[in-house]
């Protein structure tokens, strides 16, 4: 299930979202699957003890996506082409990962200002 979305950067920043102990999204940057890597994303997830749903955006590039998927990751942002979609949705299914073709609207932490809006953001 998705809940309300953060936009997590670091291993402090998912402590941040998971602290106050309410249901919530972790969601990577834009893109960040291009940047830190799939790896990077499954263990900055293990590190903060996340039980649910996280979503690593890997924009529009379906190897990525893929290389997710075949980590396990339980959800993923995917904006490629519909053809590249179709392969993506079948291994999300056989998986049971998320796949959404658009991030959630989301409170990004590193905007000025995010930690005070956490809690009625969630709430």
């Amino acid at each position: 299930m998705i809940h309300k979305a953060v936009i997590v950067h670091g291993l402090e920043d998912a402590q941040a979202a998971l602290a106050p102990g309410l249901p919530v999204t972790l969601l990577s940057a834009p893109g960040a699957a291009l940047i830190g890597g799939c790896l990077w994303w499954r263990a900055l997830m293990r590190a903060a003890g996340v039980k649910g749903v996280s979503l690593l955006d890997c924009a529009d590039a379906p190897g990525r996506a893929l290389e997710a998927l075949r980590l396990g990751l339980p959800g993923i942002v995917f904006t490629g082409e519909a053809s590249a979609r179709d392969v993506i949705a079948t291994v999300a299914a056989r998986t049971g990962a998320v796949v959404l073709e658009t991030a959630p609207t989301a409170l990004d932490l590193a905007a000025r200002g995010a930690a005070r809006r956490l809690l009625a953001w969630l709430g």
